[in-house]
Formats: C-alpha cells, sequence, structure tokens
C-alpha cells in the first residue's frame, strides 16, 4: 500500500470515484483553499502577508526531517505538490516510495481566498521533494523554501522544466499537453536520486504514466479532426492550452480574459464584445472557470444560455475523484458533448 497523507482542512462535496489506471492505492490528497492565477495571489499579498511571516518564522526554526526520511531506503520519500495535479503525478510516479500531500486541492471554492499557514510551511520545510507551477501561480512556495533551506530537498518548478519565462501570460500548464510527461521524467530523475535501489521502479512508473495519457491525446486528435477551428467563448485562459490541442479557436480577446484572471473590471466594450459572440452564434462553446462565479460570470453564462450556447466548466484544481488522466479526458468529453450534442457541463461528475 502506497504511503499517502491525508490532510483535511475543509471538507469538499463527494464526486463520483474514478479508477487509477496506475496506482495500486488511490492517492488520497491534503485539502486547502485554492488560489486561481498568479495575478490574483498578488491582491491578496497585503492580507497573506502577516500570516505568512508567522508561518515562515515556524518553518524556519524547525527542522527539516525530511531528508533524513529520503536517505533510509525503507522510508516513504516526503513530498508536496503545490497543487493536487501535481501531486496526484507525484503519487502515481513515486507509488508506495512516497508520502504525499497537496497544498491546493479544493475544487469547491472560489480560489482567492488561498493564505499560507503555519501548517503548510512545516509541509514543505520537511519535504524532500516538491513539485511546483511557477509563473507566480505559486511564488508563497518560494518564500516558505528559502525560509527553510535544505541543500537535500529536490524542487521541480514546471516552468523551468518546460523552459518558459516569466513573462508567459498564461500560467495554467497542467493543460498542455507536454506538461505532465516531463513532470514524470523529471520526478523519475529526482526520486531516484534520493532512493537509487528504487530508480527501476520510478522509470517504469514514469513510463506507465505516460502510456496512461495516450486516451487523452487520442481525445484531443479526434476532437481535432472532426470539429477543426471550432469557435469557442472563454472568461479566462484556464483551458487555453487544451482548447488550442484541440484546434479551436478562441474568439474572446486574451485582454478580456487577463482582465477576469487578474481580477480587473472588464470594460463595457469587452462586456460588448462577449455577448455578441452569444447573441450572433459566433461561438459553438461557452467556457468558464467553475471555481469562479461571480455576477459578471453569472450574467454571460445567463446570456449564454438564453441563445443556447452549451456551456463547460473547467477547473484550476484536479476535482474530487479524478487522477490527472480522468480529468484532462473529461474535460475534453464534456467539450465534444457540447458540440456534437448541445449538452452544457457546468460541474464535471454532476
Amino acid at each position: 500500500m502506497e504511503a499517502i497523507t491525508v490532510i483535511i482542512f475543509n471538507k469538499p462535496a463527494p464526486s463520483p470515484s474514478r479508477r487509477d489506471p496506475i496506482m495500486e492505492t488511490k492517492p488520497h490528497m491534503s485539502v486547502r483553499l485554492p488560489v486561481a492565477s498568479a495575478s490574483r495571489r498578488l491582491t491578496t499579498a497585503a492580507l497573506a502577508s502577516a500570516g505568512l511571516a508567522v508561518a515562515l518564522l515556524a518553518a524556519g526554526c524547525s527542522s527539516g526531517p525530511g531528508s533524513t526520511a529520503a536517505a533510509d531506503s525503507s522510508a516513504a520519500i516526503v513530498a508536496v505538490g503545490a497543487e493536487n495535479e501535481y501531486a496526484n503525478v507525484i503519487s502515481q510516479v513515486g507509488g508506495k516510495y512516497v508520502h504525499v500531500t497537496a497544498i491546493e486541492s479544493n475544487p469547491n471554492t472560489d480560489p482567492h481566498a488561498f493564505e499560507a499557514s503555519a501548517s503548510v510551511a512545516r509541509l514543505v520545510s520537511q519535504a524532500s521533494l516538491v513539485v511546483q507551477n511557477g509563473i507566480g501561480y505559486d511564488s508563497y512556495m518560494n518564500k516558505i523554501e528559502s525560509a527553510a533551506p535544505n541543500p537535500h530537498r529536490k524542487v521541480i518548478v514546471v516552468q523551468s522544466l518546460l523552459g518558459l519565462p516569466d513573462s508567459t501570460p498564461n500560467p495554467h500548464l497542467w493543460y498542455k499537453p507536454a506538461t505532465m510527461p516531463a513532470v514524470a521524467r523529471a520526478l523519475a530523475s529526482d526520486l531516484a536520486s534520493i532512493q537509487p535501489s528504487h530508480a527501476a521502479y520510478f522509470r517504469a512508473r514514469a513510463a506507465a504514466f505516460d502510456k496512461s495519457l495516450q486516451p487523452w491525446y487520442q481525445a484531443l486528435a479526434t476532437f481535432k479532426a472532426a470539429y477543426p477551428g471550432t469557435p469557442v467563448a472563454v472568461t479566462e485562459p484556464v483551458g487555453d492550452y487544451m482548447l488550442q490541442a484541440a484546434g479551436a479557436r478562441i474568439l474572446t480577446p486574451f485582454g478580456f480574459q487577463a482582465d477576469v484572471m487578474n481580477g480587473v473590471d472588464l470594460s463595457p466594450q469587452y462586456v460588448a464584445l462577449e455577448n455578441s459572440l452569444f447573441a450572433q452564434h459566433k461561438v459553438k462553446v461557452f467556457l468558464y472557470n467553475q471555481q469562479v462565479t461571480d455576477a459578471l460570470t453569472a450574467s454571460f453564462l445567463a446570456t449564454a444560455h438564453k441563445y443556447g450556447i452549451p456551456v463547460v466548466g473547467v477547473y484550476e484544481t484536479m476535482p474530487t475523484g479524478y487522477t490527472y488522466q480522468s480529468w484532462m479526458l473529461a474535460e475534453v468529453h464534456a467539450l465534444q458533448r457540447a458540440v456534437a450534442d448541445h449538452v452544457s457541463t457546468q460541474k464535471l461528475g454532476s
């Protein structure tokens, strides 16, 4: 049985379970309130700074047992994924030799409310391996790691792994098909350096994970071939990488998307343009961030429904009951149902 930490910070609503295609035992992630975007995190900096200062002090003063545990091949490697999609992949590659916790995991909450706490700081400071997104999306991790330095800690920053600059406009890297195979390879390498005796095990599981992504890739290719250049509208760039891989044309200007992502009030011109996409039936689907629904989003949803435009919800954190693979596949299937059958999927598993 895999060694998995279950730390419940707040309880999400249940969703249908999905079978993990690789793991003998399905991972259970800790639950924390997520954060929506790099710039949104900046807007909460003043609120979180006092709590984070205390957390960093606690982390800096505490010992980091992760390196000791990692050196013992009989002990599970203590690992942390800043977002639960990364924690899920850590579990799939590390298997029974990892003890993994996710910091941000609750898809049923508004992602704006995250505050780094002392408990989060302790989790990160004690880890032998950390995976984080980068591009400012989870910059609190950098502060915690700096406050509790550990020369033995392996830190995988996905932005760096993919060679992306800080100016990359869309931080939602997990929707990019090339991202998780690169993460899995890096995990196998770093886990093997921590526990060399299990290197073959980690490599085999990374290869199995890579193979398990094929149904998602095939679904993207099938959609692209069947519905080339499908016009869509969005609120934010959450699922843009997936939509681009599926060959869709995103008609919502990126300036609009960036403003919504960054919590900037939309101009009347942007609002009128988005509504015209629905009223004039210029788009086949409307995709919105299911975790962030304010009055303006609600008005767009109402307009889309009024003009018969099917709606698909996308997520920033992996929904409960899914693995990374089943989540990505479910999003493509929801997109295809919207285009082919005119069926909305506002919430996965519902």
